[in-house]
């Protein structure tokens, strides 16, 4: 990161850029040759990253850059990585199974639907199925694989689509609708 240093101020690497020796001569020796502490320093500073001494600003202010850039993730790092794999596969099969659950009630309520001789007793056994797809979603958004709103929103849609079948063979008569009497209270 240009500009800042990730252990400490610049300003207080000078102490320990004395003790340090430098393995080959810089290529803007001459440029830095203000600085007092220069002479001392080494590109071996920090073992997992680099350092990085670069002149900035105008002719007649110079100031120093470090940068400290690890090779690898920390150790940390790595455990939540593979923390977040674990559960990506986890929430991945929990949603994989609400779809499949979902797919098979569908495809039975459309084929139910475009039967022409079908019996009320047949909605029994797509019952059964929208109790196993409900009981997935449910699990799902226990599990936190899903938001609840998701979970209740694919559960309202498979009670939709079985009661239109339903409506459609006439098994379900929706009560009518009554328009509310507009009285006017003072």
């Amino acid at each position: 990161m240009a500009g800042a240093c990730l252990s400490s101020s610049c300003w207080t690497l000078t102490t320990k850029f004395n003790t340090l020796s430098l393995n080959r001569p810089h290529p803007n020796a001459d440029v830095l040759k203000p600085l007092s502490f220069y002479a001392n320093t080494s590109l071996n500073l920090f073992s997992k990253g680099s350092v990085s001494l670069t002149p900035v600003g105008m002719p007649l202010r110079r100031s120093i850059v470090c940068e400290a850039a690890p090779t690898k993730k920390a150790d940390s790092a790595a455990k939540r990585a593979r923390q977040a794999e674990k559960r990506r596969l986890y929430n991945k099969a929990k949603k994989s199974e609400v779809k499949t659950r979902m797919k098979t009630v569908l495809e039975a309520l459309e084929t139910l639907k475009k039967k022409t001789n079908a019996q009320s007793e047949e909605v029994v056994s797509v019952e059964k199925l929208i109790a196993e797809a409900y009981s997935a979603i449910d699990k799902a958004v226990k599990a936190g694989s899903l938001h609840r709103n998701t979970g209740a929103r694919r559960k309202s849609r498979l009670a939709r689509r079985k009661k239109a079948v339903e409506i459609h063979h006439g098994w379900y008569v929706p009560a009518p609708v009554t328009e509310p009497d507009l009285v006017a209270t003072a």
